[in-house]
């Protein structure tokens, strides 16, 4: 396990979340050393989109007096707050700051990569990666969608007596942005992931039906 610290908040990235960017970045078709060679560039590009993710996250956090902390796992990753009960105001601005920054990287890669003049091939890939990352990784975190960062800002903005109208939007969207990927890739990852959430919010409603 890796552990490290960036601006003073202690980040410690799991096996696993190796394992699944390489299996994202398309290590089952590198068949040569150029294409290992974009695999770690991938893996390189989707650390820094999604350590800046979580950033976000966690520095909004301590701007609010909490302590935090980052965990990078499978697919993603989580910042850990402490020693504050925020406002649902704050929690909206915590969870909101992840994806806003990341959208910020992707639009300054986009920006860098119109005004470099001259740059490798393989520099220029890792930038298309970095800033495709970033865009489609704070668009799919931004739909409303428990456990995402769309659904915990949706949450915050009707509050918990309407958790019911969260978890049936969670449910919704979910199944139609899964089908809808399913048609669009051969990847069946994400679909299974967004076929997970719209389960567990239909358990979690079960759960609030028989209270």
């Amino acid at each position: 396990m890796f552990r490290f610290s960036i601006f003073g908040i202690p980040v410690e990235v799991q096996p696993f979340f190796w394992v699944s960017l390489v299996l994202l970045g398309g290590a089952d078709r590198a068949d040569s050393m150029i294409g290992i060679f974009r695999v770690l560039l991938f893996v390189l590009a989707g650390f820094i989109s999604i350590l800046t993710h979580e950033l976000g996250h966690a520095l909004t956090a301590r701007a609010f007096g909490a302590h935090s902390a980052i965990s990078l796992q499978a697919f993603g990753g989580y910042a850990f707050h402490s020693g504050r009960n925020f406002k649902r105001w704050q929690n909206f601005l915590i969870t909101a700051a992840g994806p806003l920054v990341q959208i910020a990287l992707a639009l300054a890669t986009f920006l860098l990569l119109n005004r470099l003049e001259s740059v490798t091939r393989e520099g220029k890939y890792f930038l298309n990666v970095l800033m495709v990352i970033s865009f489609f990784w704070a668009a799919l975190n931004l739909l409303p969608i428990i456990p995402l960062d769309g659904g915990h800002m949706l949450n915050s903005v009707l509050g918990p007596a309407r958790i019911k109208i969260t978890l049936w939007t969670t449910i919704i969207v979910a199944v139609v942005v899964g089908l809808w990927m399913f048609t669009q890739d051969s990847s069946f990852i994400f679909p299974i992931i967004l076929g997970m959430y719209a389960w567990k919010a239909h358990q979690a409603l079960r759960t609030l039906g028989g209270r």
